[in-house]
């Protein structure tokens, strides 16, 4: 295990590529279901993901509790199916391993996930809500020392918390932060983060949206700020979301496209503008937003349920489940925007996914 990322999945990060919030498969029972589990990490590797982030919001932090205990096995389950994957790509595939609790814990966690050959850690704070910038810096740097680290700015609304500028400013100074995702649903905190780690310097650091809000949009910016007196740019060069956990295909291609009109440096196509419309809309139903996110989880299951990647919407805690109105949200959004659902790709290569 290394504390140091490999300077190959280094550059991969960042390029840019699309990393899916990896789901977890449960059986009726809420027990795992490794055969579902393995075809969901297939399904987004096919589908073009760059990486997978595994151990997140979107796999369930309940998978920690001892009477479920399925931290590792999880882990290890994507870690196979992306060792498969690795030996017919050129580039490596990025691993990066949810992390979260108080700084034990977090310490802990990412010794497991460095001896399961994850590349980096996803660092949630949302266990520290009370705690001080100075201790928040001194946990990041303690969890750091162990294993490469992504910083994470989470919306409140799903258990974050408020981060300065100057927090951001400060994380950005530690050697082993290799990307931040940012993740607020907040256009100031979105600039603060990038503001910060302009000021810093640190041109290694690669910045992912996790803003499920406004994903194209976030992708095709350039943000360009006077730093001691000259005028730097940067971009948000790809995407640590759950919502490309469905209907990944498509999402891939998304960021493609976004990459193509940022690379043009020419005036961004109307029709872009209009697709970060579309997929807000689409995440609105997918992510819950009417009912403040609490349908999160099971729409993210839902929509792979009806592409029979899923037996069911199940998740750990059995009150995780559609929101009022949601499966009816996501029926209009399927039929509003087809060219953003994958559910033909699906059907052709599910069978192969599932045995094995």
């Amino acid at each position: 295990m290394s504390s140091s990322i490999d300077p190959t999945v280094h550059a991969v990060l960042m390029r840019g590529i699309a990393i899916p919030a990896h789901p977890l498969a449960l059986t009726s029972a809420r027990k795992l279901d490794e055969r579902r589990q393995r075809a969901l990490s297939r399904y987004y590797i096919a589908s073009g993901a760059g990486g997978l982030a595994v151990g997140v919001h979107t796999t369930q932090f309940a998978i920690r509790e001892p009477k479920h205990a399925l931290y590792e096995p999880v882990l290890q389950l994507a870690a196979e199916e992306m060792d498969r994957a690795d030996g017919n790509r050129q580039q490596p595939l990025v691993r990066i391993a949810g992390v979260i609790g108080h700084t034990n814990q977090a310490v802990a966690e990412a010794q497991t996930a460095g001896q399961l050959g994850y590349h980096a850690a996803l660092l949630s704070l949302a266990a520290m809500a009370d705690a001080g910038e100075d201790e928040l810096i001194e946990h990041c740097r303690a969890v750091a020392h162990v294993i490469p680290i992504v910083g994470f700015y989470l919306q409140p609304s799903v258990g974050g918390r408020h981060l300065s500028y100057a927090f951001w400013r400060r994380f950005a100074e530690i050697d082993n932060v290799v990307a931040i995702k940012i993740a607020p649903f907040n256009r100031y905190q979105t600039i603060d983060v990038v503001r910060a780690v302009l000021q810093a310097g640190r041109q290694d650091i690669a910045l992912y949206t996790g803003n499920d809000d406004n994903i194209v949009a976030d992708l095709i910016t350039p943000y360009r700020f006077d730093i001691n007196g000259q005028p730097v740019t940067r971009r948000i060069v790809g995407g640590l979301l759950g919502h490309w956990a469905v209907w990944t295909s498509k999402a891939v291609q998304i960021l493609r496209d976004c990459h193509t009109a940022a690379a043009s440096g020419g005036a961004v196509p109307a029709e872009l503008l209009q697709l970060n419309v579309e997929v807000t809309d689409s995440n609105a139903a997918v992510f819950d937003a009417a009912n403040g996110f609490a349908g999160v989880l099971a729409g993210v299951h839902e929509v792979l349920r009806r592409q029979g990647l899923l037996e069911g919407i199940w998740c750990l805690d059995p009150n995780e489940m559609l929101g009022p109105g949601q499966a009816e949200e996501i029926d209009r959004v399927c039929r509003a925007y087809p060219h953003l659902i994958d559910d033909e790709f699906v059907a052709e290569h599910r069978d192969q996914w599932l045995s094995g």
